[in-house]
């Protein structure tokens, strides 16, 4: 459906899609709120209208416009300033924009969900902006006297989203008993024995992780039995933000930046750069807490942007895909009877070979998948590994085990696969970054991942594309004569366990060596912009 924001000259509304997040829900034990879905689908609702300027606003009990005082902010132009119009304790918001819907459509105009702001309440409406030529104005009615209350630019004072204008009167709402329904009674009745079985049992034994603190049906969107109750669930909304919206109003959320200029390459510039890398390192170093790679709960959609997607930062996802379909199904006998003999593609000739990263063509081998399986029962090591490298020439191949890989909404899109690495314990990959975030999920078996900031890619021996000359950072016998510079290079080492996600943002060094058979799953599909390669130096 079109959604049009028509602006007269002059006009630079601040609107952007709006966020689940909310300040009370990251302050309650564990964010716990957020495991309320109809929270999180209701906050996200829409778009927000964000103030223009700061100012602060208070009512003295009258009647009359002129009984609200309005102070603003230093240097706030009269024209993004709010008013006091229409007395009875109202304060009004401007809105510099003339919205169009679709035919049939209205406006909803309110305040953000679940968003309360102490002494001033949202007013809402329904506007027929499929026809109607004239804005609108968002107002707040103060709910007690004498109390300041006070808005910070960029704060949101509106929120909007579409309706239809005659399905509040076409419904036709009655009465029923549940026993019209049987099959829903029994659902129902399901759902409340599991419910209190499992709240019984949450009290006997008390999960050590808050996921496990609560059912995840419904957020899940399936029934009692497991079974999805409609294909189009939503467990994340995100409302695509208004085209041209970069070009047209001023907003916090950054849009997507333009190409930047190549920057000076001269000697100055590069030790320059090696100098505040080196810096920034030492100042990491003062704080064992700074500078560790944690391990944590799965945290909500916004914080985990706030926290480690937008600042570039690693962490473990304790327990992430724990309670995935199947997961504890992904045993090598199981792989071997779901897949026989289909023939698969693998990398072979892997141990001992320098050359390996650079020809990687050469080593493509394919067999039946259950050869494969049979020979790394017999011969552990790293010669024999199916990789992420191999996803496209075995899409087909891997499709039946696509069922049993669940989702995890609150990171990453709908629809891509995940990209399946299966080993033996001693398969290795050696010391390199990635061109995008990745999300590395472990199903099956331990994995043991050494991590190095992109800070130390100076005294990495980057000889070529994304791969460094040191193969293994960890190594005991790491040669320093040969890499001088590797000398004092923090590595951060983590093992993942079945169930674990490890979230590896783009530019950070790392080898991965499987410790058991192991089975993972790498996704890059995540929900926020995850592409690097346009200004990726090639030489």
């Amino acid at each position: 459906m079109d959604l049009t924001c028509y602006l007269h000259d002059g006009w630079k509304p601040r609107i952007r899609p709006a966020s689940q997040r909310r300040s009370w829900m990251d302050d309650s034990p564990e964010s716990f709120a957020y495991r309320c879905l109809p929270l999180n689908i209701a906050n996200a609702h829409g778009w927000e209208i964000l103030s223009p300027c700061g100012f602060e606003a208070s009512w003295n009990g009258g009647q009359a416009g002129d009984d609200v005082t309005i102070r603003l902010d230093p240097g706030v132009a009269s024209h993004d300033a709010p008013v006091a119009l229409f007395g009875l304790g109202t304060l009004t918001f401007h809105v510099a924009g003339l919205f169009r819907t679709a035919p049939g459509w209205n406006l909803w105009v309110g305040g953000a969900p679940n968003a309360a702001k102490d002494g001033i309440a949202p007013l809402g409406g329904i506007i027929e902006t499929d026809w109607s030529p004239y804005t609108f104005t968002m107002n707040w009615r103060f709910t007690r006297p004498h109390h300041a209350i006070r808005f910070e630019e960029n704060e949101p004072f509106c929120f909007i989203f579409p309706v239809q204008r005659q399905a509040i009167e076409e419904s036709e709402p009655r009465f029923a008993s549940i026993d019209e329904a049987p099959e829903l009674k029994a659902q129902f009745e399901a759902w409340s024995r599991s419910r209190n079985a499992f709240q019984a049992e949450v009290k006997r034994n008390p999960p050590a992780r808050p996921a496990d603190k609560w059912q995840k049906l419904y957020y899940r969107g399936v029934d009692p039995g497991g079974i999805k109750g409609v294909p189009d669930h939503k467990s994340h909304l995100r409302p695509p933000p208004f085209a041209n919206g970069a070009e047209l109003a001023v907003c916090p959320v950054a849009p997507t930046p333009a190409r930047a200029q190549t920057p000076p390459t001269g000697e100055t510039a590069l030790r320059k750069r090696d100098w505040l890398l080196r810096t920034q390192q030492r100042l990491r170093g003062l704080s064992p807490a700074a500078d560790a790679i944690r391990r944590m709960p799965p945290s909500a959609r916004d914080a985990f942007l706030d926290q480690h997607y937008a600042l570039n930062r690693p962490v473990v996802l304790a327990g992430a895909v724990a309670d995935w379909p199947a997961t504890s199904k992904w045993s090598a006998h199981h792989l071997r009877r779901r897949l026989g003999d289909t023939e698969i593609e693998l990398q072979a000739g892997r141990t001992d070979d320098a050359d390996f990263e650079r020809n990687k063509d050469a080593h493509r081998i394919r067999m039946p998948f259950a050869a494969f399986i049979d020979r790394i029962a017999q011969s552990p090591g790293n010669d024999l590994y199916l990789t992420a490298y191999n996803s496209a020439a075995n899409a087909a191949a891997l499709a039946p085990l696509a069922d049993e890989l669940g989702s995890l909404d609150a990171y990453l899109a709908p629809g891509a696969a995940g990209m399946l690495w299966i080993g033996p314990a001693g398969s290795f990959t050696p010391l390199h970054h990635d061109l995008t975030n990745n999300l590395l999920v472990q199903l099956r078996g331990r994995k043991r991942v050494v991590l190095v900031s992109p800070a130390e890619t100076p005294r990495l021996y980057n000889d070529r594309h994304v791969f460094s000359e040191i193969r293994d950072i960890a190594a005991s016998d790491l040669d320093l004569k040969r890499f001088p510079l590797a000398a004092g290079v923090r590595a951060h080492q983590v093992t993942l366990e079945p169930g674990d996600a490890l979230f590896i943002p783009v530019g950070w060094w790392h080898q991965v060596t499987a410790l058991d058979f192991s089975v993972s799953a790498t996704y890059t599909n995540f929900i926020w912009p995850n592409d690097a390669y346009e200004d990726y130096p090639t030489a």
